[in-house]
């Protein structure tokens, strides 16, 4: 069986394309810490209370913090595992879902921040497709597939979270004015996001779509649903954690205009959602077995002459 691998030069500049995606969002760290000082303010202006305190208002959102742990993590994938050649093209595939409102910001330095993350995600899914060569022997062990009881329960648990994700966008859609429901998607100022801020739908929209994909690689046990699983799993505790956080303040549900049933189904939904991201997670956190690149050696050639040649040679 064919089995493919990237180059050593790919998995250096994979992983120097992720320490500079980190270094961005670092930067923009440190900026709002500063701004908030030593406080928990950021925290829940991160999980989507931004009422409480209307200044200093925060650049950046959750899911800074949750790609930044994707970007370390992708960056020592690339130098030590297997999986570097899928790892480095799910990283950028999300960097780009997820960045790509950032164009039509508002704010020169929210822009540039944009183009600058378009352009390494883009670089990295350009470096894990132009590295990719046949496996000899001497590299690092070939990914093997995800074990079937550990895929199958995580395929399982995106399958689930991505229909009940899409269930509350359609039904946040029907509740919410046209306008408020195109916001969503597209960032509209009535939202008052963070310049760095993905609109909630697009991130539902992309949470679906990585889970139904992760949930469909994983029912295959294909050798590349492991950082798709883990890459959906990581997002879906985003959400998971967005929304726990807002059902422990008191009258407080950005989503939902009343509490009501639906409000009660919302809270109890995002703590189910965070306990499955975490379930997917830890499915998914134990490597597989490593797959041994197999030595298939040079048929036998004819032997050599001798030098004093018998007669009738």
């Amino acid at each position: 069986m064919r089995l493919v691998t990237v180059t050593r030069t790919a998995r250096l500049t994979g992983a120097a394309l992720c320490a500079a995606l980190a270094l961005v969002i670092v930067v923009w760290l440190v900026r709002d810490l500063a701004a908030f000082g030593p406080t928990a303010e950021l925290l829940w202006y991160w999980a989507g209370d931004h009422g409480f305190r209307l200044a200093p208002a925060a650049t950046t959102t959750l899911v800074d913090p949750l790609l930044l742990a994707a970007y370390v993590t992708t960056a020592v994938v690339a130098l030590r595992s297997p999986l570097a050649g899928p790892a480095l093209a799910v990283t950028g595939l999300t960097t780009l879902a997820l960045r790509l409102p950032g164009l039509w910001a508002a704010g020169v330095e929210a822009l540039a921040t944009t183009l600058l993350a378009l352009g390494l995600g883009a670089a990295l899914v350009i470096t894990a497709a132009a590295g990719r060569r046949d496996a000899v022997p001497g590299d690092l062990p070939g990914p093997d597939r995800p074990r079937t009881g550990p895929a199958c329960a995580a395929g399982a648990l995106c399958a689930a979270a991505a229909l009940l994700w899409a269930a509350w966008e359609i039904r946040w859609a029907s509740l919410m004015p046209p306008e408020y429901t195109l916001g969503r998607f597209t960032g509209g100022r009535s939202l008052l996001l963070p310049a760095l801020a993905v609109p909630p739908g697009w991130y539902d929209t992309v949470l679906v779509v990585a889970l139904l994909a992760a949930a469909g690689g994983l029912f295959a046990r294909a050798r590349h649903a492991r950082p798709l699983g883990l890459t959906a799993g990581l997002l879906l505790v985003g959400a998971g954690t967005a929304g726990t956080a807002a059902a422990l303040r008191d009258e407080w549900h950005t989503y939902v205009p009343e509490y009501d049933v639906y409000a009660t189904a919302y809270d109890i939904g995002c703590c189910l959602t965070l306990a499955a991201g975490l379930a997917i997670l830890l499915l998914l956190g134990r490597p597989a077995r490593a797959r041994r690149i197999p030595h298939h050696p040079i048929a036998a050639l004819p032997p050599a002459p001798p030098v004093r040649r018998p007669p009738g040679w």
